[in-house]
């Protein structure tokens, strides 16, 4: 019996080990081929990535240590009964100060990939001089504001400006910034592919950046339970190549602006604060 269990100790971490690297070619990983959308979203994988391996090292090592230690039990000629110990003084330190050096060294790792992410003095420049939109999330819908071609987008609606729902255009290989807004409750702004997500939080205007790597549609959620249709607010973030996004841009604003949507009001809260720093 005691072998069963040092068998079963070391195969079942084996057999999840092994999982785990199939995974990925059966699709059961990230979104996108395991690519991140954004360059900052592959920053975002790396640091998953190296959480991950430390955790696989320690989840190997402890399931070895537990498998070795029910085997030679299990066939250790002599006496048998349980040997009852008070704890080891050196073994608890060890295995205390490993660990808090590891978070204490992962908490000090990622602190650049967060500030890039949330201080706006941090954003890349060419993504604070090109804000291209405002997303309003509101019960159960995103509606999406921006300038007139030429102007810079305003923080209140301009009466030029255009409006569309659901849909938010941005260009491949160019770091734009928008701001996040919401009109009622709180909503959470999710592009699991680019690996941003960022709550929208009544009364404040916060600032985001995107560099999106690859042309194409992808989902775009709400991860914030807000009310009965939630599960509506469902949207998609349409990357263009760089070439065609000005030129599409400036179609789909005489689009916009022609059937009256930019009309439709909208209670703009007064912030309280502007996001980031």
């Amino acid at each position: 019996m005691a072998r069963f269990w040092s068998l079963f100790f070391v195969l079942c971490p084996a057999a999840m080990m092994l999982s785990s690297l199939v995974s990925p070619a059966l699709g059961w990983w990230f979104p996108l081929d395991g690519e991140a959308g954004s360059v900052l979203g592959k920053r975002i994988d790396h640091l998953f990535y190296l959480i991950l391996y430390i955790c696989t090292a320690v989840f190997i090592g402890v399931h070895v240590a537990l498998g070795y230690a029910v085997w030679t039990a299990g066939t250790r000629p002599g006496d048998r009964k349980a040997w009852y110990c008070h704890g080891v003084n050196s073994l608890e330190i060890t295995w205390t100060i490993i660990p808090g050096a590891i978070l204490l060294f992962l908490s000090f790792y990622q602190l650049t990939v967060w500030a890039d992410f949330r201080v706006t003095s941090r954003y890349p420049k060419a993504a604070r001089e090109n804000l291209v939109a405002e997303v309003n999330a509101r019960q159960f819908e995103w509606r999406i504001r921006y300038p007139a071609p030429g102007k810079v987008l305003q923080l209140n609606p301009q009466a030029d400006d255009a409006w569309d729902v659901n849909i938010l255009h941005v260009p491949a290989g160019r770091a734009i910034s928008f701001q996040l807004r919401t009109l009622d409750v709180q909503h959470s702004f999710f592009l699991p592919v680019h690996r941003i997500k960022q709550d929208a939080v009544p009364g404040l205007v916060i600032p985001m950046w995107l560099e999106a790597t690859k042309p194409g549609d992808y989902p775009w959620v709400c991860a914030e339970l807000c009310g009965w249709g939630h599960y509506k607010m469902g949207a998609i973030l349409r990357v263009h190549e760089e070439k065609d996004y000005d030129e599409f841009m400036r179609q789909n604003y005489a689009t916009l602006t022609s059937d009256g949507f930019q009309q439709t009001p909208i209670a703009q809260p007064a912030p309280a604060e502007l996001g980031g720093k």
